[in-house]
């Protein structure tokens, strides 16, 4: 049976380039609609690399938090052409 860490990472991992997806979203593709906070939780523990944790925002649109800072997520996102 897949843990619902490995679900959300695996979720994460799809989310094309340029394109973000709410923490909200994630949950519910991960099979459990209201644990958005705990997708923030898997989230800021990850420190792999290829997942790319910087495109799950807050369902409000607002960026939410980043494990290595907003700046970085801010900058990161700019690079992909979702934020100008």
């Amino acid at each position: 049976m897949i843990s619902f860490k490995e679900k959300v990472l695996r979720v994460v991992k799809k989310i094309p380039k340029g394109q973000v997806i709410s923490y909200k979203m994630v949950a519910q593709r991960a099979g459990r609609p209201r644990a958005w906070r705990a997708v923030g939780s898997v989230l800021n523990k990850n420190r792999d690399l290829k997942i790319p944790c910087h495109r799950v925002i807050r369902s409000d649109g607002k960026l939410g938090g980043y494990r290595q800072g907003t700046k970085k997520k801010i900058c990161l996102l700019k690079k992909e052409r979702y934020l100008i």
